[in-house]
């Protein structure tokens, strides 16, 4: 039998060790999915709104183990971990507040002798391939939903949060759900992909990084199937003149540094208007350099280890290249260790940052905060559009109709004001460019977890 071994971050010790599905399995997985996907669309949404609630309260029945699993197999201090699961629950609830009104016939307006709906119906098998940066969160935008449309899903984790897609299996499970609904199934990424393109499976969202969509799209292109695609960011931030200083630091430090910069909507470019730049880059480096680097089970870590195995190294080739290019690393930059222990990377602030620096233009996803100066709310729009990603940017003023201007013309999925780093499920999640495709939450996310039927019923000659 092959395995999947896991290492700890911060130990590089090994974290979990779990079984590798073989051909029989998978049949076994797709075909179970496939029978428990037509029986669960005869069911009603009331019954699917209950099981729902069950699933989240046995998730949140086991705070003392799921948030440690996350914490040893990518690193996240145990603090995150548990608001993360707090986060998944307060999600899934939401998108179970609004699944009545998401899914509800269309009715159109009366037409003589005719009745004209459109009927939101069940996709069938969904296939989720979460990421294991927010391994409960980027899971839950799409196990919840689905179940709750009709779907059967199956939870193909990433192989460094394989641990994940059980504790979503095993809960429903508690819950009283139908054998198989919800399945975990971990696999080789050669073996993914086969099943991408398996016809069993009706729809597919993935989220990871730009070369992994590209293979899932690969996969999938032989089938007339919709896959939703959420793919990463190099996500900027504008710092106007006319910000709320303190807050705007803050805020904008957290949003890079936080979870070690490994979130698709991390900011990872900041550009400040010129007045305040000298001032805003010495305080960023007082917060920065406050960082507690260690164990993440520790409660005082406040930055933990890189998930990766190689990334440290790709991060501090990330720094060197700015620096090549004139930037000034004002604080850390280097990948280290701490008691003789992990993969860590220190908190790093660059500024002066020249805008062919790869910093500047690739998703670092590390704890890297780049800064340069912009004399114009014009030349930081131009600057921020210039990214073949576009997740997230956000806008730090005091005006409103600035942020409103601005948020206009930027090209990108999400534009905040005096926010980032952040995701509210009444609205939808979606990339646009190299970012991705489709999109998740919101009452739009179930429209790509069904499919409409028309409804055309000539009542009377």
């Amino acid at each position: 039998m092959t395995t999947l071994d896991v290492d700890n971050p911060y130990t590089l010790e090994s974290a979990c060790t779990v079984p590798l599905a073989d051909e029989k399995r998978v049949n076994e997985t797709l075909d179970r999915a496939r029978a428990a996907a037509r029986a669960w669309k005869e069911t009603s949404l009331d019954e699917r709104k209950a099981l729902a609630e069950k699933a989240i309260v046995a998730m949140e029945k086991a705070a003392d183990t799921i948030p440690q699993d996350i914490s040893r197999m990518m690193g996240k201090p145990l603090s995150q971990a548990q608001g993360e699961l707090r986060g998944m629950a307060d999600r899934a609830r939401f998108m179970l507040s609004i699944a009545e009104s998401s899914l509800s016939d269309i009715v159109l307006p009366p037409k003589d002798g005719f009745e004209r709906r459109i009927v939101k119906e069940p996709l069938g098998v969904v296939l989720d391939l979460p990421a294991w940066n927010y391994p409960l969160l980027t899971a839950v935008n799409v196990v919840v939903p689905a179940v709750l449309a009709g779907n059967s899903v199956i939870v193909k984790h990433s192989p460094r949060t394989p641990l994940s897609g059980g504790h979503f299996a095993r809960a429903f499970e508690a819950a009283g759900a139908p054998p198989h609904l919800v399945q975990a199934l971990d696999c080789d990424h050669p073996t993914s992909e086969r099943i991408v393109g398996d016809p069993r499976v009706d729809h597919v969202v993935f989220t990871g990084s730009i070369y992994g969509g590209h293979r899932i799209a690969q996969a999938a292109a032989g089938k007339f199937m919709h896959v939703g695609f959420e793919l990463g960011g190099n996500d900027p931030a504008y710092v106007a003149a006319d910000c709320d200083f303190e807050k705007t630091v803050e805020s904008v430090v957290d949003g890079a540094i936080y979870n070690a910069g490994q979130s698709c909507c991390a900011v990872e470019r900041v550009y400040v208007h010129r007045s305040l730049y000298s001032r805003f880059v010495e305080a960023c480096d007082a917060l920065v350099s406050a960082y507690v680097l260690g164990d993440p089970m520790a409660p005082e870590t406040t930055l933990g280890p890189i998930a990766q195995p190689n990334h440290a190294a790709e991060l501090e080739a990330l720094v060197e290249d700015a620096r090549g290019l004139g930037a000034r690393i004002v604080r850390g930059g280097r990948a280290t260790r701490v008691n003789g222990k992990g993969r860590f990377f220190q908190a790093t602030l660059v500024a002066d940052v020249p805008r062919t620096a790869k910093l500047m233009t690739a998703e670092s996803f590390g704890p890297i905060l780049p800064i340069c100066a912009v004399d114009s709310d014009e030349e930081a729009l131009e600057r921020m559009n210039d990214s073949q990603l576009g997740l997230t940017a956000s806008v730090w003023t005091t005006d409103r109709e600035r942020a409103a201007r601005l948020s206009r013309k930027l090209e990108f999925g999400t534009v905040y004001m005096n926010r980032c780093d952040a995701l509210d499920p009444a609205l939808p999640w979606i990339g646009v460019k190299q970012s991705g495709r489709g999109h998740s939450l919101s009452a739009l996310g179930f429209d790509q977890l069904t499919r409409p039927k028309a409804i055309h019923f000539r009542l009377k000659f």
